[in-house]
């Protein structure tokens, strides 16, 4: 189980790499999540949504309405500002993932 601090801290950056990917609406991308994490993050809508939201204000992100399966779906997409802003989170969160190897592999650190 991945803590619930983890969870808030990345959600931002994997709701944008995987809008990267292709257009997608909020319960397949709780799937999609659940999918790739191996069932370790359980998104729930009620947390999701106040975060696509919270993306489309800050212009990341963008809705649009598509129909399917005769119902009506919003999609959400990444933008020219939310491909900048994912290319600066994936670069802040490469030099963590470093600094951790680095203190949980001491034949990595730099003496």
């Amino acid at each position: 189980m991945i803590s619930k601090e983890l969870v808030a801290a990345s959600t931002i950056p994997i709701v944008l790499s995987l809008l990267k990917e292709k257009d997608n609406y909020g319960y397949q991308l709780i799937k999609d999540v659940q999918r790739i994490s191996g069932g370790s993050l359980q998104w729930k809508e009620g947390s999701l949504y106040p975060v696509l939201l919270k993306l489309e204000k800050k212009g990341l992100i963008s809705s649009y309405i598509k129909q399917e399966d005769g119902r009506n779906r919003k999609y959400y997409s990444l933008n020219k500002s939310g491909k900048t802003t994912l290319s600066e989170l994936k670069n802040e969160w490469t030099n963590i993932n470093q600094v951790m190897i680095t203190l949980w592999n001491p034949q990595t650190r730099l003496t």
